[in-house]
């Protein structure tokens, strides 16, 4: 079982409103229920506050997280879109029924509610407002204490402000790009580490810079999208090189331009200009497959070819 309780909160009684949070909530959701292939993904559960009729108070947001996080499923993932507020004492998602920052969801609660899940692995992200305070122990701001399978994303560190831009969160926009496939590896996969790295390397150092914190022993995948290469060609890979250093000689009978061309070795060569186009190979003393196989030359493996060699003979793929 994959669930995900998605918040976003524009409307507040006693603090200024906020324009974007209702989209990024409907953004993520949106990219989150449905792999690209249109397979179910996760189970969602969406709440927004866009006026009096819809407040979520923060005993509303309290008795959903702990909705999510009771049981064992294989993922349980929080997000939240709205006001956060930092004091001395801590930080705060503030909901719509607020009259000051600190009368909002603890941040301390929300990992106490977190750590003690039996689901296998907890997500929780935030774009909101010194959200990159979460998980940090109260007396000491350079420890975190993350129970094994949480994974912390947010927005921006404990002192800054996340910023919206276009009525969407810039964090949001960036995180739903990475779903959607910035982030993926060649078989598709997107995973939380994937997408901060997609992240950061977005926010330049004068920007709001996201913050990543987890304690897992293996990244699980968030959404599945297209691969880039089809697996059973990248399967392959293993047998068109037969160790990692390994020199894949070309001639002009795998052009299929050539009088020479023999169809079987155009199967092969049709495989290594994908491994090509996705930087698994490149051409030995030639710009091109092309030339390397009409001036009888050859391709390796890039670095990345390389590491996806690795896997496939692991039978990680």
């Amino acid at each position: 079982m994959r669930k995900a309780l998605i918040i976003g909160i524009n409307y507040y009684k006693e603090v200024s409103d906020l324009n974007g949070c209702v989209n990024d909530a409907y953004n993520v959701k949106n990219v989150l229920e449905r792999n690209a292939d249109g397979t179910l993904n996760f189970d969602i559960n969406l709440m927004t506050a866009i006026d009096e009729e819809t407040i979520i108070t923060k005993n509303i947001l309290k008795d959903n997280i702990e909705n999510l996080f009771s049981g064992d499923p294989e993922i349980a993932l929080f997000y939240y879109s709205g006001h956060g507020y930092i004091e001395s004492t801590g930080g705060y998602l503030v909901t719509s029924e607020c009259q000051r920052g600190d009368d909002g969801l603890d941040l301390n609660n929300l990992m106490n509610i977190v750590n003690d899940s039996k689901a296998k692995n907890k997500i929780i992200i935030l774009d909101s407002c010194h959200s990159g305070e979460l998980g940090n122990l109260k007396y000491n701001d350079s420890l975190s204490v993350l129970s094994e399978g949480t994974t912390i994303l947010t927005a921006c560190s404990k002192e800054q402000y996340a910023i919206e831009s276009e009525n969407t969160g810039v964090f949001t926009n960036l995180l739903v790009d990475a779903l959607y496939g910035a982030a993926s590896n060649l078989i598709g996969d997107v995973t939380p580490g994937s997408v901060y790295a997609h992240i950061d390397q977005s926010l330049g150092a004068w920007e709001q810079r996201p913050i990543f914190k987890t304690n897992v022993k293996e990244f699980v995948s968030l959404r599945k999208n297209m691969p880039s290469i089809a697996v059973e060609d990248l399967r392959k890979i293993t047998e068109l090189f037969n160790k990692p250093s390994a020199k894949f000689k070309l001639d002009p009978t795998y052009e299929p331009t050539s009088e020479d061309f023999i169809e079987d070795n155009g199967k092969k060569f049709e495989v290594l200009q994908n491994y090509n186009r996705v930087n698994l190979v490149v051409p030995v003393e030639e710009k091109h497959m092309y030339y390397a196989a009409m001036n009888s030359k050859g391709c390796k493996l890039t670095p990345l070819g390389i590491h996806y060699w690795n896997l496939v003979n692991k039978n990680r793929i």
